[in-house]
């Protein structure tokens, strides 16, 4: 299984295929096991594929002070910054970002802290900004407890995250915190302004958690962007179209390198 040490803690991570490497980056509930359908397809389309469990996800540890970490407001930071001693360790210096919802949070910021290394940037189902506080989104959209789960879903848990963690993973994530913050409202806009790569917003037509105009709204606020939205589609586009999730990544990256010429990590 492998792993490196960051900031002291154990970080589980893949790498598949050859080529220019693209990352996938996972959302906020579940880990690198999400990627599991998809990163088959992208290694037959030619690329090297990097995918990891943040801390405290999946395989990753978290530590003893996880709960605390959760709901840091320096949480989006670490994020990026243990991305980034993760790729300095693999010796990947430039490279291709795949996140879905949460992960398209780290994939904006990371963008934005190190320009110079990414090509693209894909983000699918990422909320733009919220339109009330992500305290009151959380009681709406979220059950209170593992329990009040539905069977399948807590089966999932156990699966991503461990017999021994999957409980107490939800029952952190249920109450709020990661990139989508605890308290207050969630604004990724000034950050995708900043985003100055070519970038694809892929936005289902009919999310649970999101509405479409948020994927809207998120490419107007891109300097330079595509949208494309899925229809009849829910917040997973990955698991509802997962080829055309593949065909439309890969696309857009080698749409980009025809246009600038492709930089292998």
């Amino acid at each position: 299984m492998p792993i490196v040490k960051i900031d002291g803690l154990d970080t589980y991570y893949e790498i598949h295929g050859e080529g220019e490497t693209l990352v996938l980056l996972h959302n906020g509930f579940s880990c690198g096991m999400m990627w599991d359908g998809i990163h088959p397809m992208l290694v037959a389309a030619g690329f090297q594929v990097l995918l990891y469990d943040r801390r405290g996800f999946g395989r990753s540890e978290g530590g003893a002070d996880f709960a605390g970490y959760y709901v840091d407001e320096n949480f989006r930071e670490h994020s990026v910054s243990a991305m980034a001693e993760l790729l300095a360790l693999l010796g990947i210096d430039r490279f291709h970002i795949v996140g879905q919802c949460e992960g398209g949070v780290v994939g904006v910021d990371y963008a934005v802290r190190f320009p110079d290394q990414v090509s693209t940037l894909v983000t699918a189902s990422t909320l733009c900004h919220s339109i009330i506080s992500m305290q009151a989104f959380n009681r709406q959209k979220l059950p209170a407890t593992f329990e009040d789960l539905a069977p399948e879903l807590q089966k999932k848990y156990i699966r991503w995250h461990g017999a021994d963690r999957g409980k107490v993973f939800y029952d952190i994530c249920a109450k709020g915190g990661g990139c989508y913050s605890q308290n207050g409202f969630f604004d990724l806009r000034p950050a995708i302004s900043q985003v100055t790569c070519p970038s694809l917003v892929m936005y289902p037509d009919r999310g649970y958690f999101f509405d479409v105009e948020q994927g809207i709204d998120f490419y107007h606020h891109s300097t330079r962007g595509e949208l494309l939205v899925f229809p009849k589609c829910g917040h997973n586009i990955f698991e509802h179209y997962p080829q055309m999730y593949v065909r439309q990544v890969v696309d857009f990256v080698r749409r980009q390198r025809s246009h600038s010429g492709a930089v292998k990590a």
